[in-house]
């Protein structure tokens, strides 16, 4: 069983759970569930490394008030409260988003980034005429009037099919437990807080990214995703692009080993250059 418990943040606690020993991993779920989207990683990852993974505040058992808070600075608490000097970081989707914002506010406490299916905040892919991306207004609309059930069941076919992909593309079970976890999160109506954005945003900053980074990328994945996830892999410094054909958002979902393999491999030539 992994150790677990709380760390007190201003204005709420983080959950947290750790598994393993060595060099600490942490890993930093997206905005379509909690710590359990990395259950396919954590018994690989730990036979090398600390991994440590928590609910970012307003997901799982995190819980916060409704105050102006960082994703920067609880990742650097986190750490602090379980005596990490340092780590590598993982990020998915939005928690790619995160972690990129934390390796640059706090390059000290980042020694290796993977960003899979992420982002860099304040970037805006321009797609080419005639791609279509999918129907943000309509998620939006749906969204304000609370109706949880389409807006969950068109987040899957985006995020977890891969827009414009079928249904029958993906593993049923796996289709249907991430829907499960949308559908969740709509439902409890948990407490968000107000996150503070990364000021300037990562866009502009990508040449100060001092880390090692590994980007992942699913060409099944939304067409602006799959820009940004390549405009960053271009940008940074010290970066490699890896992609996953026929695969879309949930890269670490769909082909588990695979990707586990990989940041493995990234993860011992870091481990080499520390």
């Amino acid at each position: 069983m992994p150790d677990s418990g709380y760390a007190e943040v201003p204005g709420g606690r983080l959950y947290y759970e750790v598994e393993g020993a060595g060099h600490p991993l942490l890993l930093i779920h997206g905005g379509l569930g909690t710590l359990r989207m990395w259950d396919r990683q954590v018994a690989a990852f730990a036979e090398r490394y600390r991994v440590i993974r928590y609910d970012t505040r307003g997901f799982g058992r995190t819980e916060t008030e409704h105050v102006p808070f960082s994703n920067r600075a609880d990742a650097a608490a986190l750490l602090a409260h379980l005596g990490a000097a340092s780590c590598y970081v993982v990020g998915q989707s939005r928690g790619g988003v995160i972690a990129l914002d934390f390796a640059i506010e706090h390059p000290e406490l980042v020694d290796a980034l993977v960003i899979v299916a992420g982002g860099a905040s304040g970037y805006e892919a321009q797609l080419p005429e005639g791609v279509t991306g999918p129907p943000w207004d309509e998620m939006e609309r749906l969204y304000e009037a609370k109706d949880w059930e389409p807006l969950a069941e068109l987040e899957t076919q985006v995020w977890v099919d891969g827009w414009e992909q079928p249904a029958t593309r993906i593993d049923p079970e796996l289709r249907q437990q991430v829907h499960g976890w949308i559908l969740d999160a709509y439902r409890a109506g948990r407490e968000e807080g107000e996150p503070q954005p990364l000021d300037p945003p990562a866009a502009g900053r990508l040449a100060d990214v001092e880390a090692p980074t590994l980007v992942m990328v699913g060409t099944a994945d939304e067409p602006a995703g799959v820009r940004a996830g390549r405009h960053i892999a271009e940008t940074l410094p010290d970066a490699q692009l890896i992609e996953f054909p026929d695969v879309a958002h949930m890269i670490q979902l769909e082909e588990p080993e695979r990707f586990n393999r990989l940041v493995i491999d990234f993860l011992t030539g870091a481990d080499l250059s520390r």
